[in-house]
């Protein structure tokens, strides 16, 4: 839906332009800021819903400023609880503004975050946001239960800066990006950046499903004051399931969240790339588009090659359930070409999931929504690791034994809790994967949706000005999900996802699709292109590990790492990344090896 970003504590309004302008692909159709002696608010507008109104900043009746980030599906209903509000727009916007100045009404003092978690529980949908009491001089930034949309903040000479994406802290003069070395190990030995941190030293993210509330301090500068939890996510899984009743619920739960995800004003498309996931989502487009009465979503597909299997399979999905079908073939030079831009707008060190930048290029020439399947692998326990719990284990230990001992110590000796950006004291892998539940509750809650597979679809989706949704995520369908008993996600001698795959055989889905395993999306998209590219960059990626030779050791098995370091060091580390985007690897990489 857009970029939102702003400053608690010595606003100043150049700096809130420069942030729009640094997060202009999050919202190109407007920008507009709003500042006054202590908040400033910096909006960059995707118009989904609503197009003729619901600018941003938006003020309420009572002087409450709002940015929004995401979409309400529910804000038709939130909209009925508060009859006596004059709203001024159609849009989803207003209905937070609505339903706050109720929750407050009749309070003698400002509200505590525990009251402010109190009517954001009330709202459906995935949202990042910021909202700034002009009366009571405090700031709530608050972020949906799952993570879907992002919030960074960090504190720069007693200013307290927040955006969707930390590029937008460049805007700050004074701001200067360094590597959190902790967070580093952490990413690197499990794969995804952990809890609220970011690569980046004293760059933090609002938990998801969190509210936190900031003032300032006589002085101007901005003081946190306190937090709550809207929504925390736990299995609560059943004794048992029974798959003649259950599959049918199951399969109405995520029905249920692709209809409310067809809420637009705008064209919405479909992310297939035949897996069981997205083929899914394709599966359900007729029934849920003739339920919210919008027109039913065509589709888009990348591959490597017309026999890429991914490709084949996306081809009789979209065949089979008569379905539009867009399909492109990635350019032989595409992860030379593509990269630069992929470190950027993705903020980690990613580079297996090139794909998504010229997947979601071709969609936003069509739509400004589309819908994916992500979500379902961590609710149904889909990864491959998930029923190999020991030897994952034994691979995440290995990868911390390998870290410098001071930083291996900073991970295990259970003192992560007294630093900011730490949701629990110790993160020693020994303590989650011991069992699936404890593992998925694990990776539901520290990072690996989040801060891996939503960051992924949000910034290179918002890099094209394409706004995803998730219906996996769903409320109606998370809350199935988490009911499942372990067997029925994955257990010896019964296929992976095995309920979800119950509730598949309703849809009519090929029985190849539906009994189709689960495959690394970027390398089975483009394995070729993906072994030639690293190959041909071998001696780089040599150089580049001995540059970074304290990590070489927890490197080894993704050494392709070393090259994702390299650029994210070039572009995020100096003032002028953003300028240098369209340079090429070498240069960039030359740029860290040769300073």
């Amino acid at each position: 839906m857009c970029g939102i970003a702003g400053a608690l504590g010595y606003p100043d309004a150049n700096m809130l332009h420069r942030m729009n302008r640094l997060q202009h692909h999050r919202g190109p159709d407007e920008n507009d800021v709003y500042i006054d002696n202590h908040v400033g608010f910096a909006h960059a507008r995707l118009s989904i819903v609503d197009l003729q109104s619901s600018q941003q900043p938006m003020t309420g009746t009572e002087g409450d400023v709002l940015v929004l980030n995401g979409e309400i599906y529910n804000h038709h209903e939130l909209r009925t609880k508060q009859p006596n509000y004059p709203f001024k727009t159609t849009g989803d916007t207003e209905s937070i503004l609505a339903t706050h100045q109720a929750a407050k009404r009749g309070q003698k003092a400002a509200m505590t975050a525990r009251e402010h978690a109190a009517w954001l529980g009330n709202v459906d949908g995935m949202y990042a946001l910021a909202l700034w009491n002009p009366q009571s001089k405090e700031l709530i930034l608050a972020r949906d239960p799952m993570g879907i949309k992002p919030l960074a903040r960090t504190m720069v000479n007693g200013s307290l800066l927040f955006a969707s994406e930390v590029k937008a802290f460049h805007a700050h003069e004074d701001y200067q990006p360094r590597i959190d070395e902790v967070a580093m190990a952490a990413r690197l030995v499990w794969e995804y950046p952990l809890d609220g941190t970011t690569l980046l030293k004293g760059v933090h993210q609002v938990r998801p499903g969190t509210v936190e509330r900031w003032s300032v301090s006589p002085e101007g500068k901005a003081v946190f004051m306190d937090s709550s939890d809207i929504e925390r996510q736990v299995l609560h899984p059943a004794k048992d399931w029974d798959p003649s009743m259950g599959a049918s619920n199951l399969l109405e739960s995520f029905v249920d969240g692709v209809q409310q995800r067809l809420m637009s004003d705008v064209p919405v498309g479909i992310v297939l790339s035949g897996g069981l996931d997205s083929s899914l989502v394709a599966a359900v487009a007729n029934e849920a588009a003739e339920r919210a009465g919008q027109p039913v979503p065509e589709c888009w597909t990348v591959a490597e090659s017309e026999d890429n299997p991914d490709w084949q399979a996306a081809e009789l999905v979209a065949s089979h359930h008569d379905l539009v079908h867009h399909q492109h073939l990635l350019e032989s030079e595409a992860f030379e070409r593509r990269l630069p831009q992929l470190a950027w707008h993705g903020e980690d060190a990613d580079v297996t999931v090139m794909f998504f930048h010229p997947l979601f290029e071709h969609m936003a020439k069509h739509v400004k929504v589309g819908l994916c399947g992500q979500g379902a692998d961590e609710l149904h326990a889909g990864y491959p690791r998930y029923g190999q719990l020991q030897h994952h284990g034994r691979e995440l230990n290995q990868r911390m034994e390998s870290l410098p001992e001071r930083l291996r110590k900073a991970l295990t000796s259970g003192n992560l809790r007294n630093e900011e950006g730490w949701y629990r004291s110790s993160h020693d892998p020994r303590t989650v994967t011991d069992d699936l539940e404890s593992m998925l509750n694990f990776e539901l809650e520290h990072g690996q949706l989040s801060n891996f597979q939503l960051r992924l679809v949000d910034r290179h989706s918002m890099a094209h000005s394409l706004e995803v949704r998730v219906p996996f995520l769903g409320k109606n369908h998370r809350e199935a999900s988490y009911a499942l008993p372990m067997d029925w996600k994955r257990m010896e001698g019964r296929e992976e996802k095995a309920a979800l795959r119950q509730a598949a055989d309703l849809t009519g889905l090929p029985k190849e699709i539906v009994r189709r395993p689960k495959l690394p999306a970027g390398r089975a998209t483009s394995p070729t292109l993906l072994e030639q590219f690293l190959h041909e960059r071998r001696s780089q990626t040599e150089e580049l590990l001995d540059h970074y030779r304290p990590w070489a050791p927890v490197l080894k098995g993704q050494e392709e790492l070393a090259l994702g370091l390299g650029l994210f060091e070039a572009l995020h580390l100096s003032k002028d990344g953003y300028q240098k985007t369209h340079r090429s690897i070498d240069a960039l990489i030359s740029e860290v090896i040769s300073p």
